[in-house]
């Protein structure tokens, strides 16, 4: 998996400078990043504080946990249908 530059924390810290009237390109110059990542961060984070950020992430993972669950359990599922569905 990649490796992120950048914290959460660091992006809304950055979208803050933003905010209060930093230019992007000074911005993307300053962090080291392109102006194509800003407008997906600020797309993502746009107006959030740091303990919703940290909330949104738990709740990312949350759901991947979830979703593999259910990707595990379909074929068993679909099994279980097919049998029952036989005639004896």
């Amino acid at each position: 998996m990649k490796r992120m530059r950048f914290t959460d924390e660091q992006i809304i810290g950055i979208l803050a400078e933003y905010e209060a009237g930093v230019k992007c390109a000074g911005l993307c110059r300053k962090h080291g990043m392109s102006e194509g990542n800003f407008y997906n961060w600020k797309a993502k984070f746009g107006g959030m504080t740091v303990p919703e950020a940290k909330r949104l992430k738990t709740l990312e993972d949350e759901n991947a946990k979830l979703k593999k669950l259910l990707a595990e359990q379909m074929p068993d599922l679909a099994a279980m249908k097919e049998l029952v569905s036989k005639k004896w």
